[in-house]
């Protein structure tokens, strides 16, 4: 999800490209009290045994599967609870409800700056939580009550931090064994560290130190608008106004001269018709398509630019493309539903483009939830069903990435063309601290219809291409681009 408010989710850019506009936001979130204990604390017994009386109403009290997430409504209002061992925070997602409940006793609730949620209920003590800009489902369970430590007053000392940042990545994230990294003997180094007269520098070093040999680009923790980190795969250098200057210059010779592409969504989506009758269709992000950056803006906006790409003229007849050239080379991430739409104007047959699971037991990290189906759709009107070729890079991340995994089910399959991509697509758990900092870190894996992941190293091309090298942009070259039009010409 991308500048929307999800379950346990804050709102933010999700791919490396927008950290620096995602730090912005996310340290203007207000920072919010939370209940710490110590980190021997046991785990209440009311946060998992099923009410005694269950209610077909949503009112009441609901644990998720997996997130680390409660949630609770009491008449028109809803809002979470950040959870773990040793603390129960309140999160930064509040929904009002608007209307009444429909015939399935169904809600929705708006949340302020971001998407609306809807609950419903499923049986007596269970309901579905879900969002327009967050692909999936979350599954709630009834309980009596919220857990007692989230009433009591949190302990702004710095091992209570330490503690809660901590417990939050050993209870959620999944790839520590893929990592190599031990996170017990983690804690065992840096907990000592830590004292009560700890400075918020010393602290933020810590926690850094911590996180940063998972080179993981859905890592964060923000101490400020001058203090943060977020990971990264090795060798990965992040991209300045000057970097994408010199790509845009060597996309546009690549593209040849006269040519023009159109431009939508502020620029982030554009289109350019190439000899042979090959297109050529580029995607920088998935969010941020308005003035106004709402999810529902950013539909409205990216199917103006769908219905002026994939015309009648364009996908039948004599005049309809022989192949079409998709860049996610320079993309940052954003809403997964959005990579969908995209996809659903390429075929016309629905599949499977993932299934969804989060880490679902704080002691066991091999067990998950239940993974959930997502599904492309055909879209009601005219579609691309040619061949498609898919450009990628170490730059193309997060949603950029579930979006490329999503045409992999395609028929005819995409040839990807370029490098792997960065290999992270979990939505990003975003987290709070008892001090009022906040952190991120992803708990979900995205399977193939085989059971893959790509998390870590990414989704492999099929055909390995340099991308931006330096000696090219030098030289206006580009190419995988040169590449993918070669390979369109000869098997058209």
């Amino acid at each position: 999800m991308n500048d929307r408010r999800g379950p346990g989710r804050s709102p933010r850019p999700r791919g490396t490209l927008t950290w620096f506009a995602a730090v912005t936001a996310v340290t203007a979130l207000t920072a919010t009290t939370a209940c710490a204990g110590g980190p021997a604390a046991a785990p209440d017994p009311a946060a998992s045994r099923p009410a005694s009386a269950a209610r077909a109403s949503l009112e009441g009290v609901w644990r998720m599967d997996g997130y680390g997430t409660l949630v609770t409504i009491k008449g028109r209002s809803l809002r979470t609870y950040e959870t773990t061992a040793v603390s129960c925070l309140p999160g930064v997602v509040t929904g009002t409800r608007a209307g009444a409940p429909d015939a399935r006793g169904r809600s929705r609730f708006t949340v302020p700056d971001a998407a609306p949620l809807t609950v419903t209920p499923e049986g007596a003590g269970g309901a579905r939580l879900t969002s327009a800009d967050t692909a999936g489902r979350r599954t709630l369970h009834r309980i009596a009550a919220l857990p007692g430590r989230c009433a009591r007053r949190p302990s702004r000392d710095p091992r209570a931090v330490f503690d809660v940042f901590w417990r939050t990545f050993a209870e959620n994230y999944p790839f520590f064994r893929a990592k190599k990294v031990d996170w017990a003997a983690v804690r065992d180094r840096y907990r000592p560290r830590i004292t009560a007269r700890t400075s918020d520098a010393e602290l933020f070093a810590v926690l850094r130190a911590m996180i940063e040999p998972l080179h993981d680009a859905h890592t964060r923790v923000v101490a400020g608008p001058a203090r943060w980190f977020a990971g990264k795969r090795p060798g990965t250098v992040l991209p300045t106004p000057a970097f994408t200057a010199h790509v845009d210059k060597a996309i546009a010779a690549g593209l040849g001269p006269g040519v023009h592409p159109y431009r939508w969504a502020r620029g982030k989506v554009s289109y350019a018709d190439l000899p042979g009758r090959i297109g050529y269709f580029r995607v920088t992000q998935f969010a941020g398509y308005t003035k106004k950056g709402d999810y529902a803006g950013d539909v409205a906006a990216l199917d103006r630019a769908l219905d002026a790409v994939f015309t009648k003229g364009r996908t039948r007849g004599p005049g309809a493309l022989r192949g079409l050239i998709v860049d996610v080379r320079l993309n940052g991430g954003g809403a997964d539903p959005l990579g969908l739409r995209i996809a659903s104007r390429l075929t016309d047959r629905g599949y499977l483009a993932y299934r969804k699971r989060a880490r679902n037991d704080p002691r066991d990290p091999a067990r998950f939830t239940t993974p959930v189906p997502v599904r492309v759709r055909p879209h009601h009107g005219p579609v691309h069903t040619g061949p498609v070729v898919v450009l990628t890079g170490r730059l193309t991340i997060s949603a950029g990435e579930t979006f490329t995994q999503a045409l992999m089910g395609r028929s005819p399959a995409p040839i990807r063309i370029g490098e792997h991509t960065q290999g992270v697509f979990s939505d990003i758990l975003d987290r709070g601290l008892p001090n009022g900092w906040r952190f991120g870190l992803p708990d979900e894996e995205f399977l193939t219809a085989g059971g893959r992941t790509f998390d870590g190293a990414g989704i492999p091309p099929a055909v390995p291409v340099p991308v931006f090298a330096d000696a090219d942009l030098a030289a206006r070259r580009d190419p995988a681009l040169a590449r993918a039009r070669a390979l369109l010409a000869r098997s058209s």
